[in-house]
């Protein structure tokens, strides 16, 4: 009965909302909650910015491979691709075809080593794709594995406070450990909650990249197979 009436009491005269404990926490927990934030915003920052990217990507590359398969020869859309806006499936066929034309005007003949410098083409251009989409996914992946250790540091530290004011209290009735513990725990809740979306959507964005990396390879080697048979 005594401990249902400490708990009203407590529930009372303490302020359990978030930022309420912000407020009442010392400055070293502080400074973990404001990191967490940081890391959180920044972390959904690039979560939109990544899937709207590949999303609008995978819409443009289909419009342009539709109309390089719509019968349309290669120089004709070799002129027009500067009228494309810039995607994987483009910039692949620009730097196989940018390299097709060297070999033409140097009069190589068509061999192994002509077509060898064709699929080198591909894979640096797929290379480079795959840097810039995967261009700040590292953070993503930082903030899934650290962020709990940081809400962990931020939790031990608040209750060794929390032992603190029991030590010099001198007293572990629960209005001296309770907020000690819930701003202690909060902060642990705060660091999973920066690091499960970041760790499940790394993984669903590194997903559709891959993916999307694939057709674009897969599209790459077709042009190449095109260009060998038209020299032959």
């Amino acid at each position: 009965m005594e401990e249902v009436v400490n708990l009203a009491a407590i529930e009372g005269s303490v302020d359990f909302s978030m930022f309420g404990m912000f407020l009442k926490s010392d400055w070293v927990v502080k400074l973990v909650i404001i990191l967490l934030v940081i890391f959180s915003i920044q972390s959904w920052k690039i979560i939109i910015q990544k899937i709207l990217l590949i999303n609008k990507q995978h819409k443009i590359s289909k419009q342009f491979e539709n109309h390089f398969w719509s019968g349309v020869s290669l120089d004709e859309l070799y002129q027009e691709i500067d009228n494309f806006d810039q995607e994987s499936f483009s910039n692949i066929f620009r730097n196989i075809m940018n390299e097709y034309e060297k070999s033409q005007l140097k009069n190589n003949k068509v061999d192994s080593a002509f077509i060898q410098r064709l699929y080198t083409s591909l894979d640096l251009s797929i290379a480079n794709e795959d840097s810039n989409l995967n261009k700040g996914l590292s953070f993503l992946a930082s903030s899934g594995s650290v962020a709990p250790f940081i809400g962990l540091f931020g939790t031990v530290w608040g209750i060794m406070n929390s032992f603190q004011a029991i030590a010099i209290a001198q007293n572990t009735n629960l209005a001296v450990v309770a907020p000690g513990i819930a701003e202690a725990l909060f902060v642990t809740a705060l660091g999973l909650f920066v690091a499960i979306p970041s760790t499940a959507f790394y993984n669903m964005i590194t997903s559709k990249i891959d993916n999307y990396l694939s057709e674009a390879e897969s599209f790459g080697k077709d042009l190449v197979n095109i260009i060998s048979r038209q020299v032959k």
